[in-house]
């Protein structure tokens, strides 16, 4: 019993280990002169093929769980495979690749946080500066937006490998910020519009499958467009062809993971875990890649970190109103069930005669 109350967080952190085996082998494909559109048609690809098996043997049994595709929903899951995985995934790595692995992995914290400022902003999220906890939201946003402010802009001095001279130099760094900025308003903008989106198309599992189906058909389009040199879609070690294969299974298996955790304990236990995933690629790259890490960019990461558990004590109270509202709307339709079943069975007890074996004439 004890250990079962511990399997989320087990999960939670085997998930962080992996997304950093992401972001790590994502950069070492990249910088060995992988084309970074070539990567991402590579892992929808990867990941498609592991999880349309999966959906269709899961639900070919189901008919319940069964949802056709019609127009509109074709529509929705093709703006958003356009917004939340092409352009979001070709920018990310495009900025993986001209900053670090550690400033990819910091950049995913600041995803709350821009998120609360899109749903203010499109008035999906109320605030009232009177409120402790909104008054959290404000500042956590303006600690997130300083830190990645300073991680882009204030390097400082040197803390580790300061006789490495990385293949990407400072003009390359802030670039690299600005992508791996942009990619986070994309991931952010992608978690709104999945509201529409989930609501015409409930099932996820198929949602995943065709949103990575799509990503791919449409990243390969703009991979021909930008890259027509066939010669950019060849493997040029075993590495490269290693690193594709684990970025998509392992986007094929935090995806049911992530989703297990949610279900269990809710979307704010998984993004604690976020800041884990910045530790441990920060650590792993400085020792295996060689990566330069600066004072700057390590206070700057910090206080995006801080700004994270801000946000989030900030939306804890949401959370637990939302469940609470579910819980009571639950309740509430079970006493009208049963209300009208004993209305009926009253209807049906009056119409039967009083004494047993005599009938009315």
């Amino acid at each position: 019993m004890g250990l079962e109350n511990y399997k989320p967080t087990i999960v939670m952190v085997a998930c962080q280990f992996m997304y950093a085996g992401v972001n790590l082998s994502g950069r070492e494909a990249l910088v060995q002169g992988m084309s970074s559109r070539v990567f991402v048609v590579y892992r929808q690809c990867i990941a498609f093929l592991l999880i349309a098996p999966l959906a269709f043997f899961l639900r070919r049994g189901a008919k319940e769980c069964f949802v056709g595709l019609g127009w509109k929903s074709f529509w929705l899951i093709f703006v958003l495979s356009f917004v939340g995985v092409t352009i979001n995934q070709n920018i990310f790595f495009e900025g993986l690749h001209l900053a670090s692995s550690s400033a990819a992995s910091a950049s995913a914290n600041l995803i709350p946080a821009i998120t609360f400022v899109m749903a203010y902003t499109l008035g999906l999220e109320k605030v009232h500066l009177r409120s402790l906890r909104n008054m959290a939201k404000v500042i956590g946003t303006v600690v997130c937006v300083a830190g990645a402010a300073a991680m882009a802009l204030l390097k400082g001095p040197k803390l580790l490998n300061m006789e490495f001279l990385g293949s990407n130099g400072n003009d390359t760094w802030l670039l690299g910020c600005l992508f791996l900025l942009g990619s986070a308003c994309c991931w952010s903008l992608w978690l709104i519009l999945q509201v529409n989106v989930t609501a015409c198309y409930p099932d996820h599992l198929s949602l995943t499958a065709w949103m990575c189906l799509m990503a791919a058909l449409q990243s390969a389009i703009l991979t021909f467009i930008v890259e027509p040199n066939t010669q950019s879609w060849k493997f040029n070690s075993p590495l490269q062809l290693f690193c594709c294969f684990y970025v998509g299974l392992a986007s094929a298996i935090t995806f049911f993971a992530q989703a297990w955790c949610i279900a269990r304990r809710g979307p704010l236990f998984s993004a604690m875990f976020n800041p884990l995933c910045t530790v441990i690629v920060t650590v792993f790259a400085c020792i295996f890649l060689h990566e330069e890490l600066y004072t700057g960019s390590v206070m700057g990461g910090l206080a995006v970190i801080a700004g994270l558990y801000i946000v989030l004590w900030g939306k804890a109270k949401d959370y637990q109103v939302n469940k609470e509202e579910t819980i009571s709307q639950i309740q509430n339709q079970n006493d009208e069930t049963t209300l009208s079943t004993q209305v009926s069975d009253c209807i049906i007890h009056l119409e039967e005669p009083l004494l047993p074996g005599i009938s009315s004439s």
